[in-house]
């Protein structure tokens, strides 16, 4: 059995946003007990994620790492006809990922301790995302 699901998370620019909450409500409507959850987000400057869920910096840390490893402005791009972000925002998309794959046991997301799902924001400007997340498994 599998049920696919779709949904916009509202960002208010570059950053990441815990979208866990959201993913597990739709596993509940889905009512599977054991299979798998595969999360798609339909953007090329945005991504997806399992991070740290607990402590803040980490979050911090990976936008810094990515300011410093993609930098906007970078003159080596020419591809910036929505602004200095636009190719850093798409070559950040390329080096995470645009979906996820996630097991489904007892009826929960199998997440460890303090993996959490986030939508990676890699635009300055807010945006709506859309996500769809697809469940396949057993509901008994």
């Amino acid at each position: 059995m599998w049920r696919q699901y779709k949904f916009s998370v509202g960002s208010r620019g570059r950053g990441t946003y815990d979208i866990t909450r959201e993913i597990s409500s739709r596993l509940s409507q889905a009512e599977i007990i054991t299979g798998l959850a595969h999360v798609f987000v339909h953007h090329t400057s945005a991504s997806l994620i399992l991070c740290e869920n607990a402590d803040p910096a980490v979050h911090r840390d990976l936008e810094t790492f990515m300011a410093h490893t993609v930098p906007d402005g970078d003159p080596m791009f020419e591809h910036i006809s929505e602004g200095p972000d636009d190719m850093p925002a798409h070559v950040r998309s390329v080096l995470t990922q645009n979906g996820l794959a996630i097991p489904i046991t007892g009826g929960r997301l199998a997440l460890g301790t303090w993996q959490g799902i986030y939508l990676w924001e890699h635009r300055r400007q807010s945006h709506s995302r859309s996500v769809t997340v697809t469940f396949h498994g057993d509901n008994g």
